[in-house]
């Protein structure tokens, strides 16, 4: 069965028969191999995404050197907002850690669907400006947080991620070194251990 726009979780229940319709015609679903660059620093973002299967993250090169700051899920927008909203040049890139399903969001496509259903713009602004407080929030963890709280705040909030994306990539997100990520993750099994093991009596 092919997938459809309008088949995003949600959408359906407040999306007219019209609005379904048009949704369909301007908004296609691709695939997209794991490795798939969809945008790099300097482009202009032409096209936000929706995910509908897969794992995308965004990162910067610093120095020579990915750092990433956000990943992308089943059921998450992903947009370089200000490249796409302003059409000016993006300072980081796109990429798909995993084979993946997106609905394709042009920028033209998206204006002439504004354009025809007025009020969907209000629905997507609410979406931005949702995805934008919660990535202001992730931004305040990195800063006061510990890495090895910024890695247990992911296996409460995201534990999927950690069987889905390399190590290295992990260890960007936390701001560490590969290296110090797999000591942070052998001192926490380190501490389960000792605090599940029954207390021996003399």
């Amino acid at each position: 069965m092919e997938l459809k726009a309008s088949q995003v979780p949600g959408a359906a229940d407040h999306l007219s028969p019209e609005e379904a319709r048009d949704l369909d015609e301007l908004v296609p679903i691709r695939n997209f191999k794991k490795g798939t660059v969809l945008l790099e620093a300097g482009q202009v973002a032409t096209e936000s995404y929706y995910c509908m299967k897969g794992c995308v993250h965004l990162y910067y090169n610093v120095d020579g050197n990915e750092r990433t700051t956000a990943f992308y899920t089943e059921g998450q927008s992903i947009a370089s907002l200000k490249s796409f909203l302003n059409q000016v040049p993006a300072d980081h890139y796109l990429a798909c850690v995993e084979d993946c399903t997106l609905a394709v969001w042009a920028y033209a496509a998206e204006k002439e669907l504004f354009r025809r259903h007025p009020r969907m713009e209000s629905f997507c602004r609410f979406t931005v400006e949702n995805d934008f407080g919660t990535a202001q929030e992730a931004l305040a963890s990195f800063i006061t947080k510990t890495p090895e709280q910024r890695y247990l705040d992911l296996l409460t909030a995201r534990p999927e991620l950690v069987q889905r994306v390399p190590q290295y990539l992990l260890a960007s997100y936390l701001g560490v070194t590969p290296e110090s990520l797999s000591r942070i993750r052998k001192r926490i099994v380190g501490k389960a251990a000792s605090m599940s093991s029954p207390t021996r009596r003399p």
